[in-house]
Formats: C-alpha cells, structure tokens, sequence
C-alpha cells in the first residue's frame, strides 16, 4: 500500500474489525456452569477443611483490594486494613477476622503444645468469632439461615477445642488455689466448672476426633460450645471396695467467654475465662445476657469407656474363672449421680458385661426426653457364680450404692426404679422383685439328727441366699428372652463341655464346704450338697430354677417381656430363640409381651429398643402422676 494511510481510507477498513475483535475478546464479564457438587462444595469450602479462605471471607478482601497472599505474607498490615477500614459492615469484618486469625493459626500449629503465638491466634480466632455471634446488631437467631454464620460457629469450636487442649496441658500445673493467671499475653481466670468427675481429670479428649465402630449412632445435642470427654485415671487397686463405680468418662462442654460487655470492649479485651459445662445438667449457657443452647456429645464418653474396657476378654476370663475377671458385681453408674432423675438399672446375660447394652444404652441417650429423665446403671458381675450367689451379692451392691448416693432416701432417682435384664439378667431382676418366702429351704438336704445350735447356724449361713423380699425401690421391670424356666440347652453337649471348663468363685467353694460341715449329723455323716454354677443353673431341670420359676412378683412391680422369636415353625408356644423356648421366656401377668423376630441377642434389635422406649416413657409418665391412678399398676 502507498500513499497516506488516512487520506487513501486503508487504515479505518483494518482498525474496525480488529477493534470489535478486541472488544469482543476483552469483555470483562464472562460465565461458566458448576455442576450442582461444585456448587455445594464451594459453598461449604473454607480454612478448616480445604485450608482456604471462605468465599465470603475472600469477598471481603476483594471490597478492601486485597487478596488471600497479602494476607498470608503480610498479616498484620492485612488485619490491620480489615479491622479499621470503611465499607464494611462490621458482620463481615469480624467474620473475616476470625477466619484470617484461624488460618494463621492453622499454619503455625504444629503439634500438642502449641507456642504462644499460636495459642494467641486461636484466641482471636475465638474472640472476633463470640464478637460476631454475640455483640453485632443482629443476634444469632436472627441469622439463623446465613450460611457465614454457621462457618464462624465452626471457627470458634475449633479454636476453643486448640485453645482448651493448651490449657489442659499447662494449667494444671499451677497452683490448685489460683484465680487468675497469664498465658500468651492473655489474663486466663480460673475455669468456671459443674463438672463432677470422681477424681482430677487426666485426659480431655474433643469428641469430634473420635470415630466409632459397633455403635450405630452417635448422639449430639445442637448447639453452642466445643464437646469433650473428661476422663478420670482408674480406681486405684488398693481403693476401698466399694461395690459402685463413678463414671471415668464424663461429657463436657467447653465455652470460652471474654471480658467486655460492648462489642469495642470485647474487641480491646485480652481476659477469657473456660465455661466447663456437664450438658447433662445445663441444656443451655448464659451469654452477653442472653440464654443460647448449649451443645453436647451424648455418645462419646460412652463409646471411649466401651472401647477401653477390656470387657470382652474380662467377661470370658469371670466366667471361667481365671485371673483378670471380677470376684464380685460391680454397679457402674453411666453419667454422674443425678438425685432428680429415675434411675433405670441393666443385668446383662451370661457369659456377657454391659457390652451386650452396647446400643441398647446408647439409643436411650438418643431419646432428648428419656435424657433428661433418667439416668442408667449397669450391673456388672461374674456369670460363674451360681444364681443365688449373685442374686445375693447383687443386692447387696445395689443396697449399699443407694445408701451411698441417697442416704436419707429421699432422691426421686431411688423411687419408682427401674430393673432391666437379659437372658440371666432376666432371672435376676425378676428374682429382685419377687418373695421368696420360705419355698426355697427343701433345697436343704438337711441331716436328721442335727442339733438345735447347728440348725441355726445353717439357717443364719444359707437364709441370705434361700430368703429374700422385693427391693421397695423398684416399680417396673423389664425381661427380655429371660429362661425364667431355665432352657433344655444347658443340657446339650456343648453347654456341659463348657459347664465344667467353669470354676466356682473362690468364696463360693469355701461357703459350701461350710455349709456341708454344718449339714453333718452329730454322728459325722453330711448330707450331700451339689452346687450348681451359672450354666448348670439355667437348665431347665437344675433344682434351684424349678423352684424359684413360680415364686410372686410383688404386686406393685408392672412387668413387660419381650421375646425373641428365631426360625418360627409351629405354634408360637413352642418356639424359642435359638437358646430360651418361648415357654420359658413368657411371664402370665405381664403388662405387655412383644415377641420379635430375632436370635436370643433380641435387646440389640432395633424393635426391641423402640418397645423399651415406650416403657419407659410410660413409666415416666407414671412416675410424674401423668397418668390416671388405674393404669400405674398392672
């Protein structure tokens, strides 16, 4: 081309398309489609779980010109800007503040024990996250459907959970008489706590860390604090012997609040105090002068205990009487003593610990009405011993916990209790319910010609296990598949190989061999004396079954079965579940009977535990005088 490119026109012709070019290929909006996952893991994306920022924290920034990489390589300039600058509103400048001081812990928290500089970060954190939920115009009832609000949530229970398990580490090591002390810069006051552990807390573990097997749900109360367990270091081997045990594993609820009662002095303020909460106890907490709910983990401390127990190995070991098994029940109190509410006690089978209430125990705590009002015991005790000794023995346990907690007998947790039991367990809470009268002494082979003094010793050794009344504590009881007519199976083959591979508790041989020394004659003859252990005493024809299997249940216990009901053929009378007939299992005068399809493990299933959740509910309502006088006896 020659000449002048404006006058010849050349240059406009090329320029016009190469402008709409341009302005086609810099447009400054453009648009693309996330699939619907994307969408949601956006959203839910922020420093707790992808390490980066929230998009709303980002779009914080944005509005004051900054990004993620300033803040992160300048963070006292970038925190600076955010907290001072104009245009925001101050929701989101303190949410965002909280997440950046979160993020900046993150990346500097290398283990347990933590430096200063990160423990100041999570308080922070903390504090810019209570100053959102608590001190800004809207309050957080008001927000409930904001989803920047359920992330601060989430920012301050991991801070708490980070700052708290600092704490636990390095306070107690101070003095037990301190009320206030300094740590990173920070005035930490002495932990407000109703917490009540039976001994100085060893270990505080947060609930979220931990993962179950063998439970099928784990039960959360929502709302406000950080869940942890308190766990107490065990009972000392050379303790006294009391037959009760205090729970090692105790839920808490950690809140750390700060000084202030404005939002500036919140914002000034560098004093923080824990609130160590038991949630059995406080279903709510009181902040800035307003009652907000308080969180929990129902479940944690009651899988921890299970998974530490060594149960499984221990039960077998009682059984067959080894070393390392239990000499004696044992009544192990699942929550701390609770005075005001009804107390529910649980026999397991033989052979078995309170593992086999695995979810049975579990699923009531599950139940937002049955936790408020009850709280559960389990009975722990060695399945060698022979039925009478453990029935003994047991009461007596039960007696002595109950004077223990309530001497005055006045609590509502000893009145209108509850008996629970499976399999033998079963036996034995209708054995605690029942009067033996005087039904039980033909099981005497007494000699003939014994004296006077020797028939009153005999009765004074044998009268604790052949007599025995009601425990008055005690309404309502439930037996599920209970051989209250003992079961042909302890008579097969296999249940006899196991039955002599079983030693009678030490205790128990030296008694009989009392015994048989009183039931000899004046001529040196005994009388013969058999003594059956826990398997023999379940068959359908030891002595003892026969003659305790129509004895009467006090007439102000209402008592349910619930049976299992395992390969139905033929009539339901002649059925079983695999290991107790139904003729067995069933009790005349019961105020309800479910049966349901299941091996003899039938307090596992799902069924069974809903139908225990209706007893019981019932049976609160009876308790509290809900219901009409003539349905609150059978």
């Amino acid at each position: 081309m020659r000449g002048d490119p404006i006058r010849h026109g050349w240059l406009p012709r090329l320029l016009v398309p190469a402008l709409l070019l341009c302005l086609n290929a810099c447009a400054m909006v453009g648009v693309s489609r996330l699939k619907p996952s994307d969408v949601v893991s956006e959203q839910r994306a922020d420093v707790i779980g992808s390490r980066q920022f929230s998009d709303s924290t980002v779009q914080t920034l944005n509005v004051l010109a900054l990004n993620a990489k300033q803040c992160t390589k300048s963070f006292g300039s970038c925190t600076e800007i955010v907290e001072h600058a104009s245009g925001l509103d101050e929701e989101r400048r303190l949410s965002a503040l909280s997440e950046l001081w979160l993020g900046r812990a993150l990346r500097s928290d290398r283990g347990p024990m933590m430096d200063d500089a990160t423990l100041d970060a999570y308080l922070q954190c903390a504090r810019y996250a209570y100053a959102y939920l608590f001190y800004t115009r809207r309050t957080p009832a008001e927000r409930v459907f904001d989803q920047r609000q359920a992330k601060v949530i989430a920012f301050y229970d991991y801070a708490v959970e980070r700052v708290v398990g600092r704490w636990f580490q390095e306070l107690p090591r101070l003095s037990t008489d301190w009320t206030r002390t300094a740590l990173a810069g920070w005035t930490v006051l002495r932990p407000d706590t109703d917490l009540h552990t039976r001994a100085a807390t060893t270990e505080l573990i947060p609930a979220s860390t931990l993962r179950f097997k063998g439970l099928r749900n784990v039960y959360r109360r929502d709302g406000f604090g950080t869940d942890f367990v308190a766990v107490a270091p065990p009972v000392a081997t050379d303790a006294p012997a009391a037959p009760w045990r205090e729970p090692r594993y105790v839920a808490m609820t950690g809140v750390l609040v700060f000084g202030g009662h404005t939002l500036d002095e919140v914002l000034d303020t560098r004093q923080v105090q824990l609130l160590a909460r038991d949630p059995y106890l406080d279903a709510s907490v009181t902040i800035a002068s307003r009652s907000v709910p308080l969180g929990a983990n129902f479940t944690a401390p009651y899988g921890l205990w299970l998974a530490r127990s060594g149960f499984a190995m221990q039960s077998v070991r009682s059984l067959l009487g080894r070393g390392g098994g239990i000499r004696e029940p044992r009544v192990l109190l699942m929550q701390p003593w609770d005075p005001n509410r009804l107390t529910v006690v649980m026999l397991h089978g033989l052979a078995s610990s309170p593992e086999a209430w695995v979810n049975v125990a579990n699923e009531m705590l599950g139940d937002e009405a049955l936790r408020r009002n009850y709280q559960v015991w389990q009975v722990y005790y060695p399945t060698n011993a022979p039925i009478a000794v453990n029935l003994m023995q047991i009461r007596r346990a039960l007696d002595a916990t109950i004077r223990h907690f309530d001497p005055a007998g006045t609590a509502r947790a000893t009145h209108d209790m509850m008996l629970v039991g499976h399999s033998m367990g079963g036996v034995l809470a209708r054995l605690l319910v029942s009067s033996s009268g005087d039904k039980l002494w033909s099981l005497v082979p007494e000699g003939r010609n014994l004296s006077a003094a020797k028939r009153a010793r005999l009765h004074g050794k044998l009268a604790p296990y052949l007599q025995f009344s009601p425990m008055p504590q005690v309404d309502e009881a439930v037996f599920l598949a209970a051989p209250h007519r003992g079961t042909p199976m302890a008579r097969h083959t296999l249940a006899r190989w196991v039955a002599e591979l079983i030693r009678l508790p030490l205790g128990v041989l030296k008694e009989v061999a009392n015994i048989s020394d009183l039931l000899g004659d004046e001529g040196g003859k005994s009388a013969p004396l058999h003594v059956s252990n826990s398997v023999g005493n379940l068959s359908d024809t030891d002595p003892f079954i026969v003659a305790t299997e129509n004895l009467p249940i006090s007439p102000g216990v209402r008592y349910h079965s619930i049976i299992g009901l395992y390969k139905p053929h033929g009539p339901l009378a002649q059925s079983s579940d695999g290991v107790v007939p139904y003729a067995s299992a069933h009790l005349a005068g019961a105020a309800s009977e479910v049966v349901i399809p299941s091996w003899h493990s039938v307090q596992e299933t799902p069924a069974a535990i809903l139908e225990l959740r209706r007893i019981l509910r019932l049976h609160l309502q009876r308790a509290d005088g809900k219901l009409p006088p003539a349905a609150r006896r059978p």
